[in-house]
C-alpha cells in the first residue's frame, strides 16, 4: 500500500435543484485542482439532501481525476458516499472505482480521506498500482 498527500482546491457550481417530498435535493458539478503527492485535475458530480434539522445532510458524487500521482501518468475515478447527523460526520467513504484507471493509473486500486481545516481541503490516499505500472 502507497500513501498520497496534499492539499486541493474545489469549485463548486449549483445545478438544477428538484425538491423530492420534506428533502432538498441538490446537484453540483465541481472542479478540483489537486497538489503534492497527486498533481492534477478533477471533474465531478455531485447528488445532496438537505433536510429540515440544521446540519443533517448526505451526498454522493463521482469524480474523475487526471494527472500524476507518484511519478504515473493517466486518470481514475473516485465514487464518494457521506453523511452528517447534526453537524457530525456520521461516515465518508470515497473509493477508487474498479477498473477506471487509464494510462500508468491502469490497475489502480484505493480509498481517500478529506480534511478540512480552516477552511483547507487536504487529501489522504492509500492507495496501490500493479508492479507492472
Amino acid at each position: 500500500m502507497s500513501h498520497a498527500s496534499g492539499a486541493f482546491e474545489i469549485r463548486m457550481n449549483p445545478q438544477p435543484d428538484d425538491k423530492v417530498g420534506d428533502l432538498t435535493v441538490t446537484r453540483m458539478s465541481s472542479d478540483k485542482h489537486f497538489h503534492g503527492d497527486l498533481e492534477g485535475t478533477s471533474k465531478g458530480q455531485m447528488l445532496g439532501v438537505y433536510t429540515n434539522v440544521k446540519g443533517s445532510a448526505s451526498y454522493v458524487a463521482i469524480e474523475q481525476i487526471t494527472g500524476r500521482l507518484a511519478g504515473h501518468s493517466g486518470a481514475f475515478t473516485l465514487q464518494h458516499s457521506a453523511a452528517m447527523a447534526h453537524g457530525v460526520q456520521q461516515y465518508s467513504l470515497i473509493t477508487v472505482v474498479p477498473d477506471s484507471g487509464s494510462g500508468q493509473l491502469l490497475g489502480i486500486e484505493g480509498k481517500m480521506t478529506i480534511n478540512i481545516v480552516d477552511g483547507k481541503h487536504f487529501y489522504e490516499f492509500e492507495y496501490t498500482l500493479p508492479q507492472s505500472n
